[in-house]
Formats: C-alpha cells, structure tokens, sequence
C-alpha cells in the first residue's frame, strides 16, 4: 500500500485542520494506520492510530486526546486526522504509515508517505 498524507498548512492556535491519507495499492480496511508527527530537531512521535477490519476502535497520545479525532471512510479508502484547538506545541510534519498491529513505535510501521506540515501560530 503506499500512502500519501495532505491537507496540511498554517493555522492559528486554536484552529482546526483536517489531514487525509489516501493509500492507494490496497485497502486502509485491511491495515492499522496510524498519525506520527516530527518536529524539527525531534523524534517522530505517535499520535493517533486506528485499527482495522470492522473495529475502527482508536488510539491517541495523551498530549492530543480530546482534541484530535481518527476516523476512516472505506469508500474513499481514506484515513482522516480531524486536528481542533490546535496549539503552537502541535507544529510538525504529519505522516501516516501502515501496519498489521496497532503500536506506538514508529519502527512497527511502513510505507510511510510523504508528510504534511502543520504549522500552528500563538
């Protein structure tokens, strides 16, 4: 599957952006696809994952639980990171990867697509 993330840009805290990861090759209902970010100078970091088949269940980092939603649409064979109240500490290049299991470490994961950047002003 390869995967190509977008829908980033430049927002001021407290705003909202909507990420998309489209794959292409095979189907996101088959695998766990999963939200890193990297910001300059720093690891890449979980953010959300969702899981596959029928379960759709999701997982967050603490630091964007209750802001951040995870949401898939099989027909569009689409993987959305919905991003409200946005703050400065969220700036960072987003990508999305695929993976058999659900984890936090970015080594679990492949096909990893091009990043988006979100920058959030204060």
């Amino acid at each position: 599957v390869q995967l190509q993330a977008s829908g980033g840009g430049l927002v001021q805290a407290g705003g909202s952006l909507k990420l998309s990861c489209v794959a292409s090759g095979r189907t996101v209902y088959d695998h766990v696809i999963a939200w890193f970010r990297q910001a300059p100078g720093k690891e890449r970091e979980f953010v959300a994952a969702i899981r596959r088949w029928t379960s759709s269940s999701t997982n967050y980092a603490d630091s964007v639980k209750g802001r951040f939603t995870a949401s898939r649409d099989n027909a569009k064979n689409t993987v959305y990171l919905q991003m409200n109240s946005l703050k400065p500490e969220d700036t960072a290049v987003y990508f999305c990867a695929e993976s058999s299991r659900v984890s936090r470490v970015a080594g679990a994961y492949h096909n990893w697509g091009q990043g988006t950047q979100v920058t959030v002003s204060s």
